[in-house]
């Protein structure tokens, strides 16, 4: 048993095809597959079912890919203490974020991380929380950063930061005249919606309890995945958007017009680090973590007198 051979297993695992996890591991389809074979027959076991597309593994192997996944990231740890000793970050990261949070944070923390670390390879996914907990499940993603808590079993949460949700409304909503925006005269305005997968969305139905309010008003409800495409709805359409407050840092006066803070409590998320119990770059995340503790506004650093929104209606 070879650590390679564990790495094609894992592979294979991951992408559920021995064609993409060669091409993953860049050897031939014919060299994985022959090392695979090797394992099981070193084991006398087999770990994938081939019969069926895709492959999936068998009883025995789903407990052999499991313990595969131990043995690999313990052996990791190995470069992770020579990277300690040196003093050096290097290497692959592999960062998942969800939408509604990338394009307002990364930019100025890969500004920054890029040129303190340059020997370190950023590799970034834009994905749902639900598809960035799998992935760090499997293996593909080292980190995530998300909207918590999640209480999702073998998952760990370090808060970075607590983010106000504001209101963006349009010159034609009741709301445009007034100072602040409370949840029950959002509830009766046209809402703008994330779609379907989104853990904003839930949030935002949450703030405003506007699920119980849709049918009785006949209210139109427009799902898209950006947030930016919300506040083009409201410009053109008119209604009203929830946007995470991030979002609006960088607007002109005009835009600010637009916007509602709401009355205290203030409803909040919480963005969260998030990593797998056992995750390997410890350095790595760390340094990712600090780079965003130093570009976030001191404010948002504190829940004090604000509400952070769950998910679930």
């Amino acid at each position: 048993m070879t650590l390679v051979q564990l790495e094609y297993v894992i592979a294979v695992d991951t992408y559920r095809s021995f064609v993409s996890a060669a091409e993953h591991c860049f050897v031939t389809q014919p060299t994985l597959s022959m090392q695979i074979q090797k394992l099981e027959e070193s084991l006398g076991a087999k770990i994938f079912d081939r019969s069926r597309q895709p492959v999936i593994p068998t009883e025995i192997g789903e407990k052999i890919i499991r313990q595969a996944r131990l043995v690999l990231n313990e052996s990791k740890k190995i470069e992770e203490l020579l990277q300690t000793e040196r003093g050096v970050i290097s290497g692959e990261l592999k960062l998942g974020v969800i939408p509604t949070v990338a394009p307002y944070l990364l930019p100025d923390v890969l500004t920054s991380i890029l040129q303190r670390y340059p020997q370190l390879q950023l590799q970034i996914w834009e994905h749902t929380t639900e598809r960035i907990i799998q992935d760090l499940k499997t293996g593909r993603l080292d980190c995530g950063i998300v909207s918590t808590p999640l209480q999702e079993t073998g998952i760990e949460e370090t808060p970075l930061y607590y983010e106000t949700f504001v209101a963006y409304v349009s010159e034609k909503s009741p709301l445009f005249e007034k100072k602040v925006a409370t949840a029950d005269e959002i509830a009766h305005e046209k809402l703008w919606l994330l779609n379907e997968g989104h853990c904003m969305r839930g949030q935002v139905l949450n703030i405003c309890h506007y699920k119980h309010n849709q049918a009785a008003n006949g209210t139109f409800e427009y799902n898209t995945g950006s947030v930016e495409t919300l506040k083009r709805m409201v410009d053109i359409n008119g209604g009203v958007t929830i946007l995470p407050e991030m979002s609006v840092l960088g607007y002109d006066e005009d835009q600010l017009h637009h916007v509602r803070y709401f009355k205290a409590p203030e409803p909040v998320r919480e963005i969260s680090l998030v990593t797998t119990s056992n995750f390997v770059r410890k350095q790595a995340v760390n340094a990712l973590k600090n780079e965003i503790l130093d570009v976030i506004p001191e404010r948002f650093k504190t829940k004090r007198k604000r509400e952070v929104m769950g998910f679930d209606l």
